[in-house]
Formats: C-alpha cells, structure tokens, sequence
C-alpha cells in the first residue's frame, strides 16, 4: 500500500502559534496554544502551498515494524514526564511563554517504560538518552501483545497467526468509497496508522457499540481531502465551518520533502467533535474474507467482519454488529 509521510513524532502547527491564559479545549490545562494567522516559516520553505493535504484522524497512533523476527503492531506509548518534573516544566512554559532553554534531567524526570520500548524514528539523543520534545515528551512505541489487556483494542485488529490486520482506507477505483480490508501486517511495514473505533478517545465517529466494540486501523496519509483551502487563516477557517468536507478534526499536509505539517479545529479556537463528521458521510464496502478460527468469540472482528464480506453501508457508523 502506498504511503504518504509516516507519523514518528508530534506534528507541528502550519502556522505559528502562541500560548495563551484560557483553559485549554483539549487538555486538561489552565493555558492553550492557537494559531496566529502567520505561516510557519518552515512549512513555507517545504512548499506547503503544494503540499497533499489529508484529513486528520482523531484515534491513537500505531506503527508496524518487526517484534522477533516477525511484523508487528506497535502502540505509541511517549515516555512522559513525572508529575514534580511536569509540574516544573508547565510553570516554566506559562512563565516563558516557551519551552525553550528548559533543562531536563532524563534519568531522574522521566517515569520507567517496558524493556521492549523503542523510541520514534528522529528523537534526538545526547550522551546515548533520547531527549524530550518541545512538549516534554519522548516519543515511542511498545509492541502490541494480545495477551496485554492494556492494549486489547490494538490487538483486536491483528491476528498474528494470520500475519493480517483491520484497515480502512479509500478504495483504488472509488475516491468517494471507503472500504475495510483484511492486509498482510507485511504490506503495512515502516507505516505509521490510526486506531479508530468504540474505545478510543470517545468514539467520535460512532463505531460500534459497548455491546460489541469495533476498532480499525486508517493509515496515515490514505484519507486524501478533495477540495482543500488555501493554506491561510481566514480560509480554512471559513472551510472549517461551511464545508461538509470540513466536518473533520483537522488537516495535516504531507509536503514533498517529507515535512508534516497541520492544522487542529482546536487551534482555531472550533470545538471537536462535531455532530455528523465528514467520515460518515462516505459509503463503506467490507472486503474481509478471513477462515474464522472456529473456537473465536462472537466479538472476534475477523470473524464478524467475514459474515458481511462484500456487503455496502452507508456509512462506517451503520455497520450492523449484533452477536
């Protein structure tokens, strides 16, 4: 599967922004960051006027590369700091109005991660330790065990016998269709996608049900937005607002040179969710034809996802999924 630009760490604002004293619509937090109607330079020396500009998903991040010698999935899992170190670095942030200049102790602010975490792709490293984001954060990834219950919604869209996952995406000969497909976990290699479904970050697209739950994997990059704005200010907050296609958490742009750069509903000072989402408005076609493990429960997602193959909903929320 082809990909655009993979997803290893936070990416930066399309504009520049700035914090200010008003609690925050995403976090829970006494500040929030927004943009000013000023291009980031660096996404304008990346040609972001040319750039593919692709809906943002609202999910948890996930990557697939090799666990033992076999393709896996991975959850992303930031090294974060402690809560003395966090609180020391918000004050500072709020203070500065930057966090820049902030000195970090990586042994002692940062809290323990499994043996088996790997840090993102590009984390910088001094003296052999990985350093901290502009957040504050480490960015990696743990791989996903289907015996951890912590990561029970990653692991029910692999089945690592079969070496396939969950994935939706657009379909080859339909830009307007969307479709969920069974793909070799190999084809997916070096990729970064998103987590969406019942039990991530509330459910904004209606997946499901807490009766039988219902995740997928969107790879990064395969939502491409047809009709995008200018990348300026007014615009895209005119589009936000009147677009049926704007009905979407944000855009991120895949430049040519690599550069990722995007713009957030809440950067804009717009509430998400929003009732209706533009994902939802898109037919969805099942191509998932895997042999289900006779012993597999009735909320196995290979095997309900099996008994629709070849079926057409209206839209991703109206997938029938009664035991």
């Amino acid at each position: 599967m082809r990909r655009l630009g993979s997803v290893q760490q936070k990416i930066p604002c399309v504009f520049l922004t700035e914090v200010r004293n008003e609690p925050s619509r995403k976090r829970d937090c006494q500040f929030q960051v927004v943009a000013t109607e000023n291009v980031h330079p660096a996404a304008l020396q990346s040609d972001v006027h040319c750039a593919v500009a692709t809906e943002k998903i609202d999910g948890t991040c996930c990557y697939v590369t090799t666990y033992r010698g076999e393709p896996c999935l991975w959850a992303r899992l930031d090294r974060k700091p402690t809560k003395q170190a966090d609180k020391r670095f918000k004050k500072y942030q709020y203070s500065q109005k930057t966090c820049k200049g902030f000195v970090w102790d990586v042994d002692k602010d940062f809290r323990e991660v499994p043996e088996s975490w790997i840090a993102a792709h590009r984390v910088q490293h001094e003296n052999g330790q990985p350093v901290p984001d502009e957040h504050g954060h480490i960015p990696g990834w743990v791989p996903v065990d289907q015996t951890n219950k912590q990561y029970c919604w990653h692991a029910s869209v692999v089945n690592y016998d079969a070496g396939v996952a969950l994935v939706l995406k657009t379909h080859e000969e339909d830009e307007g269709l969307l479709e969920i497909v069974s793909v070799p976990l190999a084809d997916l290699m070096e990729q970064t996608l998103e987590l969406i479904g019942t039990n991530i970050n509330g459910n904004p697209y209606g997946l499901g049900s807490k009766k039988h739950p219902v995740h997928v994997l969107v790879p990064h990059g395969v939502l491409r937005i047809r009709n995008p704005p200018p990348v300026e200010f007014q615009q895209l907050y005119s589009w936000f607002q009147e677009c049926q296609e704007g009905r979407v958490e944000g855009i991120v742009w895949h430049c040519d040179d690599g550069t990722l750069v995007k713009i957030h509903r809440h950067h804009l000072g717009l509430k998400w969710p929003v009732g209706d989402p533009f994902l939802n408005t898109r037919p969805v076609v099942i191509h998932v034809d895997e042999t289900p493990d006779p012993d597999a429960s009735e909320k196995d997602l290979f095997k309900s996802f099996s008994s629709i193959n070849g079926k057409l909903f209206s839209c991703i929320r109206d997938i029938p999924f009664e035991p």
